[in-house]
């Protein structure tokens, strides 16, 4: 996957309008457009800019690592407490939901740091 269709991916995954997209990342519409239909790549001074809008670090914008894929195949199964999050985040609307996973991914980011520290 390019970088441009990563980034149009995660515009799809985070539910925001290409135009908001611009907006967040300060870029003529235009110029999103042209990633699009003409297959150009953002310059590099934009790069943070972009991770920014889209919660994601250069490093996975740039490789894709931890976002290319989803582990769909796997068959997890959940206990009580799993089910119990499951039903909490279901219950969210759609704004709680980006931020509960917006939350999950700093924990988890906190937690591997504090192990790295250890």
């Amino acid at each position: 996957m390019t970088i441009s269709e990563r980034i149009f991916m995660l515009i799809e995954r985070e539910q925001i309008t290409q135009s908001e997209f611009c907006r967040r990342v300060g870029l003529r519409p235009s110029t999103v457009s042209e990633w699009k239909t003409k297959k150009h790549t953002p310059t590099a001074d934009k790069i943070m800019d972009i991770c920014a809008a889209l919660n994601v670090s250069p490093e996975q914008l740039l490789t894709g690592k931890g976002i290319d894929s989803v582990e769909d195949s796997v068959d997890y199964q959940l206990d009580y407490r799993g089910k119990q999050l499951i039903l909490e985040y279901e219950g969210l609307n759609d704004d709680a939901q980006k931020r509960l996973l917006a939350y999950a991914k700093k924990l988890s980011e906190l937690v591997k740091m504090e192990e790295i520290n250890k």
